[in-house]
């Protein structure tokens, strides 16, 4: 966080299916609520013409010009090379410049990684930063860890992404010592591929509470709070989730309004169900944080509405003010097995360590001998 400045936040405001109209009312509420300052990054004419309609008065709020638009349709190389002033981008560079401390984004994924990544950089350690999300569920919300960001991973990127979902734990959802479960097809030791295996013998020697593997029926009905996966398989369940709520909600509506009799019981009821799709609401849990970066930036769903906005804004403050990334810098210093640099250091210790134990050091000392009087005659 910026020393003696209160929480200022860029928003992409061009991003998302209905871009500046979503974005920067949840943006001022959120600005209002948590005494936050915002960057407005977008077409400004825009900006400002969707500004007039709504009370400005107490926050503190600027808007910073960029004219270009990251489409769907492109590429996030294209968007590096060609397309350097996207508002995505110009978002970015306000973090990276000390002009702002977090981004938050509903527009194109990969893009949005892709200028988060090239902008700030990776924490040391850390080979490939993943998005996290927060689902919901009967007694308390858990983390799913990746859900889109690598879709091939090595087994210690699994181990790191639980470090950073332990870190998200202890600061967001305010888990003391957060359980941590592989994702996989049955829970005993040795089931699935070979990279969850080794990922599995890995994360049982950390210092993480690593409580073993969990199935896919187990991510709603245990107490585990961090479900780690790869991207590929974080992404299919993410979506499988959110339909299946959406489904259900459809088809519980198209029940209740059987009858007279069912229309009665849904109206005495309507309390509870309100409070039921408050809970089964994705948005309720705001933007997915893409953990692993120097700086953090939030990605919220394409079509994510005011509500989802709003509360990533809200998570994306609370991350900054926690100081997220020390959290992560301190369990990876407490873990420095997973990263591919102490494997380095070990290979080249135990390669020194065998050089030495089989050189005949008296051998040695003869032959310097034998030089130094073969180059005493020569000189005489």
């Amino acid at each position: 966080m910026r020393d003696n400045k209160k929480v200022c936040i860029a928003i992409d405001a061009m991003g998302g299916d209905r871009g500046p109209s979503v974005l920067v009312p949840a943006a001022l509420k959120a600005a209002r609520e948590e005494n936050l300052s915002l960057k407005l990054v977008g077409q400004d004419w825009v900006i400002r013409e969707l500004l007039e309609k709504y009370p400005v008065d107490g926050v503190d709020v600027e808007v910073v010009h960029a004219e270009e638009v990251a489409e769907m349709k492109d590429k996030p190389s294209h968007i590096l090379r060609k397309k350097k002033h996207t508002s995505i981008q110009v978002a970015c560079d306000l973090v990276k410049d000390g002009e702002a401390d977090a981004v938050i984004s509903a527009g194109h994924t990969g893009v949005t990684l892709a200028c988060g990544m090239f902008t700030f950089g990776r924490l040391k350690g850390i080979e490939r930063p993943a998005l996290a999300t927060i689902l919901p569920r009967e007694k308390k919300p858990f983390i799913l860890i990746d859900v889109g960001a690598n879709v091939d991973v090595k087994p210690r990127h699994l181990v790191q992404f639980a470090v950073m979902g332990d870190a998200l734990a202890r600061k967001i959802l305010k888990v003391e010592e957060p359980q941590i479960g592989l994702l996989n097809i049955g829970e005993e030791p040795g089931k699935g591929n070979a990279q969850v295996n080794a990922a599995y013998s890995l994360l049982k020697n950390t210092s993480l509470n690593f409580i073993g593997n969990i199935e896919g029926r187990d991510l709603f009905g245990t107490d585990v709070d961090i479900a780690v996966c790869d991207g590929f398989v974080g992404n299919i369940a993410l979506k499988l989730s959110e339909g299946l709520g959406l489904a259900f909600r459809k088809m519980l509506k198209k029940e209740l309004k059987r009858g007279f009799l069912s229309r009665l019981a849904s109206f005495l009821a309507l309390p509870a169900f309100k409070r039921f799709y408050r809970r089964l609401n994705y948005e309720e849990y705001g933007g997915a944080p893409l953990l692993g970066l120097k700086k953090p930036i939030f990605v919220c769903h394409g079509s994510a509405g005011e509500l989802a906005v709003y509360k990533a804004i809200k998570t994306a403050a609370e991350f900054v003010r926690n100081n997220l990334n020390e959290e992560i810098m301190s369990l990876l210093e407490k873990n420095p097995e997973i990263t591919r640099f102490y494997k380095l250091k070990h290979i080249l210790h135990t390669s020194k360590e065998f050089a030495y134990s089989h050189l005949d050091f008296s051998k040695v000392k003869g032959e310097k001998k034998e030089i130094k009087e073969d180059k005493d005659e020569g000189e005489s």
